[in-house]
Formats: structure tokens, sequence, C-alpha cells
């Protein structure tokens, strides 16, 4: 059996792919998106949206430029006016893409804080660390914000954001893009429905990637604790997130969790290897070398993600990846890096009504972030593989297949997550046009709890103990 739903983004809601035209009757184009200005919660014309959402990119690196091309995609929705960042190469990139006025264009954040207010929201795409200082400013300045995760670093951070957004009564959005890919959200709908009964238990993976941990977290921003953030809250906020959405109204109890730094130390490091992969002769036996992640995919014409982050003053070329690989922290040797983050972590929870669940986050993995998905519960078993739902019904034995469509625009900076990037956007600009914050999925109560989910397990594992959320307890 296969049931086949349609993403509606304009409400976040899954229509049954059978006769679905004839079914609503209303006219739809050939992406399964309904007719212009279609309100598909009411069944009604939505003429609330008029003139685009004014923003302002702060941050112009990979996840600010990847956000603002909602821009280019839908320019009468949103127009990009503004743009902040220390690097003159970033902003003048999004500048002339956006033709953003030369007054709007700044080096620094504060600088646009002391004017007078002159867009609706701010995408705030700091480093992890530089988070919550911005997202509070603008709060206060009025400005609806959409901050990319983790929120903050500390718990303190996270919830003065917060308590900034709900006193200035401004929409707060956390980039939790996995909320936003049609398939995740299908998985909350089937529980919700009741159709695997009783939840009793998840099973979470997460594989980071071979090559993606070692750009990353060995050589790369999210590499060193001091500087940015513990992996579990850079990579995996996503997936604890995902469990406690998924958890419904049940409150996590207890954690426990365990993980370290493998492989990627001094004493691995091969006989005869030198400390740079562009110097090193036995490279070509390395998996991790920075010739083959970088070089080699520059050859073959790919610049995009991973080639472009390690250019950070213009577009790439050979040469000029050559060089960052010669002289920048990405043509380090991967056992001579000043990594501390894990590259391996289990977390197991335990939610009242004595839902359990686990989560592993493993480095050394063939895919890419595509993540793995078992949930059991009284009346069946329901699996994800990043591709369909697959329900397994134990009184009639039969398994029913559930794939989802999504009119993300392929081939652009916002098909990443499997398009939840551009739903997120979608939602976001939705949320903001409308004055109408149910349509943010990933909200600041929810993702505060989550946040705070994700402290309470790395504190586990730091102290090797069972920590009772939010009652200051180990066993």
């Amino acid at each position: 059996m296969l049931a086949t739903y349609v993403w509606f983004p304009t409400r976040h809601n899954w229509f049954i792919c059978v006769r679905l035209c004839r079914l609503l009757e209303i006219e739809s184009d050939q992406c399964g998106r309904p007719a212009e200005g279609f309100d598909s919660c009411t069944g009604q014309q939505d003429t609330r949206m008029t003139s685009p959402v004014r923003v302002i990119v702060v941050g112009a690196g990979n996840r600010g430029d990847n956000y603002s091309q909602f821009a280019t995609i839908h320019p009468e929705r949103m127009k990009v006016v503004g743009v902040a960042d220390p690097r003159k190469f970033a902003r003048m990139k999004l500048q002339q893409r956006h033709k953003i006025e030369d007054e709007n264009v700044f080096n620094d954040w504060r600088s646009i804080v002391e004017r007078q207010k002159f867009a609706d929201a701010v995408l705030i795409c700091t480093p992890d660390r530089l988070h919550k200082e911005p997202a509070v400013a603008f709060a206060k300045k009025g400005y609806h914000v959409l901050l990319e995760k983790p929120m903050a670093t500390t718990v303190e951070d996270c919830t003065a954001i917060v308590r900034a957004c709900t006193e200035s009564d401004v929409m707060l959005s956390v980039a939790h893009v996995l909320r936003y890919d049609p398939l995740i959200h299908k998985i909350k709908e089937l529980i919700d429905a009741g159709v695997i009964g009783d939840v009793i238990h998840i099973q979470h993976l997460e594989p980071v990637g071979f090559y993606h941990f070692a750009h990353s977290f060995v050589r790369g921003n999210w590499r060193n604790q001091a500087e940015s953030s513990f992996a579990l809250l850079a990579k995996s906020c996503h997936d604890i997130d995902l469990i406690h959405h998924w958890a419904g109204a049940r409150r996590c109890v207890k954690v426990s969790s365990f993980g370290s730094v493998s492989h990627f130390k001094k004493e691995n490091k091969p006989a005869g290897a030198a400390d740079r992969c562009m110097e090193c002769s036995v490279e070509n036996d390395c998996p991790y070398s920075a010739c083959k992640i970088y070089l080699d995919r520059m050859k073959q014409g790919h610049t995009g993600w991973p080639v472009s982050v390690i250019c950070q003053s213009s577009l790439p070329d050979i040469e000029i990846v050559t060089e960052a690989l010669k002289t920048g922290p990405y043509g380090r040797c991967v056992y001579e890096c000043d990594n501390d983050v894990c590259s391996n972590q289990v977390v197991n929870m335990e939610f009242e009504g004595g839902l359990t669940a686990a989560l592993s986050m493993v480095a050394f993995t063939e895919e890419i972030c595509q993540r793995k998905t078992a949930i059991y519960g009284s009346k069946g078993e329901l699996s994800y593989d990043g591709h369909e739902i697959r329900v397994f019904d134990f009184l009639t034995q039969r398994t029913t297949k559930h794939t989802a469509l999504s009119n993300a625009p392929k081939n652009s900076g916002l098909s990443g997550h499997g398009g939840a990037d551009y739903h997120l956007m979608d939602a976001f600009i939705s949320a903001v046009a409308n004055n109408d914050p149910s349509l943010i999925c990933s909200g600041p109560e929810e993702t505060l709890m989550s946040h705070l989910l994700v402290f309470d397990a790395e504190r586990s594992r730091l102290e090797s103990s069972v920590v009772y959320c939010g009652e200051g307890k180990r066993a």
C-alpha cells in the first residue's frame, strides 16, 4: 500500500494525493502547489499577503547566503534590504545579488540597531557563540527573528533570547530545519493519528558522514568547544528536538549520555604523514585527505559546499583552493588539529509514561546526515530511512508506505536538508507577512525545552551520571 502526501507550505498541511484537485475543488500547478493565495487551512482565498517582507541578513556565510536566496526565488514575498558581516567579500556578495543600498551594508550588526528600524525581520546566522547578543538586541528593536541553530551555547543565553522575544512581542523561529521536512512532518502526524498506538520507544541515528565530520568538526568552525560549542549541541540539537517533538506532551524525566573523541588524535597519525595534506607522502592512502575532499572536487567542477567554505575572500578556483590548503586550517592533517568535540555519542532518554528513546550520533558513515528512525508503538512499528516512511500494522500485518512531495526548488541554496531549508523560510516569511506565529514549527518555548534536554545530556556525559531533567539531581 502506498500513500502519497503533498506539502502545501502556506499552512503546512498534508493532503492525500488521490484525485486531490477534484476533491478539494481548487486549481493547482504541476508541482502540487495550491493556487496563489489559497489558504489550505480554511479552503478560502488568502488576500492578506501584500508587499514583500523586508529582511536584514546578519552573518552572510553559508547559512545566511542560503536563506537569503528565498528572496531570489520569491521576490514578491521577501526582499533583502540590509546585510551585516565583518568579511567584505561575504557582505558584498549579498549586496550585489539583492541590490542592497550602500547605506544598508554594515561590517557590524550593532550599527543596524543604532538606526531607526528599517525592516520587518532579521536572519541571524552568526557563529554559535555570537547568537545571543544580536538576537536580544534585534528583538528589543522590534524585529522578528529567524535564528540559526543552536539557539545559543548556554542555558542562560537561550533563556535570555526567549525572554527578549516574548517581552518584545516578536516572533522567534529557530532554524531546526528538519521540522520542516515533509516526511518528518508526516511522522508526527502519523503518531498523533494513533496509527502505531502508544509510542513505546524511539530509536534515532544521525550519520554525520566521514568527510563531513572531518570538514566541520575536525578542521572547521565546530572543531573546538571553546570556539563554538559541543558536538551534541552544534550537530545533534536537530535530533534531540525531533525526539522531543515526537514524544508530544510527555516530559523527559532523565537522561544519560556517553561519547568521546575517537580516531582523530595525534596517536593515530599514520607513519610518515606530514602536518599538511599538500605535503604528505601518504596522502593517497588517507580517506580524510584535504586534497580529496576539496581539491579533487574543485577539479570536477564542484564549487559549492564544502569547497566554497574554505574560500573566505573570493569565489573558489583551482589556484585559490590550492593556496587555502597550503596555508589555511582546512589543509591540516586531521590527526594534527585542535579538535576536542565528540565524534560519536549516544543519548538515552526516559519520558513520562515509560517512553524511552535513544539517539546515536556517529562521524564514521558513508551517508551524510541521512537520518534513520524507528518508532515502536503498541499497535505497530514506523520506520524512516530518509526517503520514505513504512508503517507495519500488528493487527493486519500489512505494511503501508508513505512518501511526500515537496515544491522546494532544486539546485538552489534552499534545496538543502531535502528541501527543508526552503520550507523553513517559507514558513517564517508567511508568519511575518500574516502576523501568524502558528505557522512557525520551531517557536521559542518548545525549542528552549529541547535545548535544555541537550544541555542535560551533555552534563550527563561529562559527569558520567544519570541526570534528572530540570531538578538538578544525579544518580
